[in-house]
């Protein structure tokens, strides 16, 4: 059996009871198992009439949804190539992708986005609306294919954080393998009970961890509610109640931020012991922590944290967190409330993951082990290097790329890190983001963004800029209200420069009122920043910090 007969025969044994439900507003829209089943049958009837064949691909262009799930499923069934796309991506983008593909049809949700896309580029496939797709009547059940482990399902394009996005092709073998793996992890994480998990889901569903979490929620005995609002999202995990749910850094760092504010707020004996107590958990192990700081943890956890945890998630078993490094210091927060914090790291070439933590054993800073099946080891720069079945078959119609990427029969990430003695690995930072100065020494730049971004709540992005310069400068955004002023930068670039060698400092900074966004192009679909895109668009700003400099 392959991953597709394992949820096919879940969905069969979930026949009558839910097991999608999309949130709209305070209520919920379900399907059952055979409901989708049977929108899965619409859609694989539609392909057929339209001929489409094993092979051919066929893109997707939808927000998260029941209909995003069952056409996934359906065209994967058919053996046609998923091309995911997503709905806030720029038009001109998509389009360059659907080229790139050879899609020969696409599969839309509403007329806006196919407009939106047909305005870019005329030259696009046939588009077929949904309401038009689910209208149909076919009634193909699944039975098992005859299918090979090296048969394409996905082809996922990257998200271009360096460059034109490529398009990762993703074969049965490769989720196959990380199927087995995740849902093994959420065995550890669950325990045995006979409950449903309930899981909630918001990431978009194009991207390669959303993806492979979806089809591990589906694999399993679940009810998965998918997030219809973003705006929304702490009233729909209200709703959701989740055992657990994926995130991004970006996320946990806003809620942390939230609960903080909310609890400065309120004054009092609770400010008081939240403070104290969060003093005694970050010094834990040290003789940071005063007695009276101890106490005050004590009384956190049996007064304050509880119900802080309660209005996050009353049934949260854990949060699962990859995309982008996540601040230690957040990490340790939730972990503070009782909420272990899982990360996970990987790429698309990697089917999404690398490494993932233990439930039993999480390391605070570090993702996890990797996972069964897969070698990893440190290449020329630190350069992370991994092989086994979660590897990617090649770059989509780009032998050089994927030459280049896979040499000696290593995928070489592109990744710095680094593993401890109890074989956990850091990510450090990544080797084309590297900074260097016209000193000639090297930095990465993630770790003292990070460093600075802990001290500027209010900071939106934080920018290191410098290769070919004399010194480090950073550009710092906020949203235009906020109240963040440059004083507050001075304060803390000096704070972070205190500890550094002359070479890591930071000299000039620049505030820019306006944070960085998907839709102005300079931060990818899952929030990366584009540092190509933002040296071009601020490259007067830039100029200008190498004509200033702070003393």
């Amino acid at each position: 059996m392959n991953f597709l007969d394992r949820i096919f025969a879940q969905l069969d044994k979930a026949a009558g009871a839910t097991v999608v439900q999309e949130i709209r507003g305070q209520q919920v829209a379900p399907a059952s198992g055979n409901e989708l089943l049977s929108l899965v049958a619409k859609v694989r009837g539609f392909l057929t009439t339209m001929g489409l064949r094993k092979g051919d691909r066929c893109a997707l262009l939808a927000p998260n949804g029941i209909r995003w799930v069952a056409a996934d499923l359906a065209l994967m069934a058919n053996g046609v190539i998923v091309v995911p796309l997503y709905v806030r991506q720029a038009p001109a983008e998509l389009a360059a992708m659907v080229r790139d593909s050879g899609a020969s049809r696409i599969l839309c949700e509403n007329q806006e986005l196919c407009d939106d896309l047909r305005r870019s580029d005329g030259d696009m496939p046939p588009i077929s609306l949904f309401e038009e797709v689910f209208a149909h009547g076919g009634s193909i059940g699944y039975t098992s294919s005859e299918s090979s482990a090296s048969d394409p399902v996905a082809i996922i394009y990257t998200s271009g954080t360096s460059g034109e996005p490529k398009g990762v092709v993703l074969n049965i073998g490769n989720v196959d393998n990380m199927l087995s793996c995740t849902t093994a992890s959420l065995d550890k994480l669950m325990g045995t009970q006979s409950a449903p998990d309930q899981v909630f889901h918001w990431t978009p569903l194009n991207f390669a961890a959303s993806w492979i979490s979806l089809l591990s929620y589906l694999s399993r005995n679940s009810v998965i509610s998918l997030s219809t609002d973003l705006t929304k999202l702490a009233d729909e995990m209200r709703i959701a109640a989740p055992n657990y749910f994926l995130n991004v850094p970006t996320l946990l760092e806003r809620v942390r931020a939230k609960i903080e504010g909310q609890i400065r707020e309120r004054r009092g004996w609770i400010a008081a012991t939240f403070s104290k107590a969060k003093c005694a958990h970050l010094g834990r192990g040290t003789d940071d922590a005063s007695f009276s700081d101890r106490i005050c943890l004590a009384i956190a956890n049996a007064l304050i944290f509880p119900t802080i945890r309660k209005s996050i998630g009353p049934r949260l078993k854990a949060l699962i967190c990859g995309s982008a490094p996540l601040s230690i210091e957040t990490q340790k927060f939730f972990m503070m409330l009782g909420i272990p914090v899982l990360q996970a790291y990987g790429l698309t070439e990697t089917t999404a993951i690398c490494t993932i933590d233990d439930p039993g054993f999480i390391e605070p800073g570090y993702v996890g082990r990797a996972i069964p099946g897969i070698e990893m080891k440190i290449g020329d720069n630190q350069e992370i290097l991994v092989r086994g079945p979660n590897i990617f078959s090649g770059y989509w119609n780009r032998p050089e790329e994927t030459a280049a990427a896979l040499r000696d029969g290593w995928f070489h990430t592109g990744d710095q890190g680094e593993m401890n003695s109890r074989a956990n690995w850091k990510i450090t930072g990544r080797i084309k983001n590297l900074i260097i100065l016209n000193s000639g020494h090297n930095i990465a730049p993630e770790p003292l963004e990070e460093e600075l971004s802990a001290l500027l709540p209010q900071a939106a992005q934080v920018v290191l800029v410098g290769n070919g310069r004399g010194y480090l400068a950073a550009i710092v955004t906020t949203e235009a209200n906020s109240a963040l002023t440059e004083t507050d930068i001075s304060a803390a670039v000096d704070k972070v420069n205190s500890r550094l060698p002359h070479y890591k400092q930071i000299r000039a900074f620049h505030l820019e009122r306006q944070a960085f966004t998907i839709e102005s192009g300079l931060l990818t679909a899952m929030g990366k920043l584009r540092r190509d895109a933002i040296a071009a668009r601020m490259n007067n700003q830039i100029e200008e910090l190498y004509r200033k400099r702070v003393a």
